[in-house]
């Protein structure tokens, strides 16, 4: 009989954003792996996990989730990884991987199922989507993603500034995730582009440490590198003007 991974989207860190569905395939799972940085310490997903499972059923696992500047030991990093988890398969017919956010939206699960799929053969992988963390500082801040025939841009500031600042220069909504080691450069883009006056941005969202604020007060200083910026459309013609 196949093992089963399935990736399953944890939200951005407010245990009651977990869906129905996520709740119900963590414990469905006989193991549940959360992702670690080389530290060792309780990540995010872990601290939602918990609130669903018992903790002697989480198994942590490494991933260089900073490692950015040396590929092999990202590689060595995501093959390790990808190994502990077929050994837990080999043993167990069902593991959950919990991922911030959701499975398929820049989330260690794509790499990790690919690295699995290709050890453990015949596996059958799947995914429980997860509240995002722009729609949920959507929803804390009182921002609108799209209304109409708007188009939404999310926009990972880690492929710099210039990509965040070409999506600003077009007529939608822009999502930038993990920009707050560039919020200097972000906060420039905003002012150039004139998309600064609406936009906001958030970090740690739902969690004790949660910072919301407008962006027009960022100052340059760092910020938390799970920032995540929303700038919504220009928008004018009243209520439906862009339908």
């Amino acid at each position: 009989m196949s093992s089963r991974l399935v990736g399953v989207g944890v939200g951005p860190g407010d245990p009651e954003l977990v869906t129905v569905k996520g709740v119900n395939a963590l414990r469905a799972a006989e193991v549940v792996v959360v992702p670690v940085m080389d530290g060792g310490e309780q990540g995010r997903a872990e601290a939602t996990v918990v609130h669903y499972v018992p903790q002697d059923k989480v198994v942590r696992v490494v991933f260089a989730l900073n490692e950015r500047t040396d590929r092999a030991r990202r590689e060595a990093a995501w093959d390790a990884a990808g190994e502990r988890v077929a050994e837990l398969l080999r043993r167990h017919s069902s593991v959950a991987f919990a991922t911030i956010g959701d499975p398929n939206v820049y989330s260690t699960f794509t790499y990790l199922a690919q690295t699995v799929a290709e050890a453990v053969p015949g596996t059958v992988i799947e995914t429980v989507p997860g509240i995002t963390a722009m729609q949920d500082l959507a929803a804390r801040s009182g921002a609108v993603l799209t209304e109409g025939t708007e188009p939404l841009t999310l926009v990972p500031v880690t492929a710099g500034s210039a990509v965040l600042k070409d999506a600003l220069a077009g007529p939608g909504t822009v999502v930038a995730y993990k920009f707050g080691r560039q919020a200097a450069e972000v906060a420039e883009a905003l002012r150039e582009t004139g998309r600064i006056r609406d936009a906001v941005w958030g970090s740690a969202l739902g969690l004790a440490q949660e910072s919301i604020r407008p962006a027009d007060e960022l100052d340059g200083e760092p910020l938390p590198y799970l920032s995540t910026l929303i700038a919504p459309a220009p928008r004018g013609g009243g209520r439906g003007g862009k339908l």
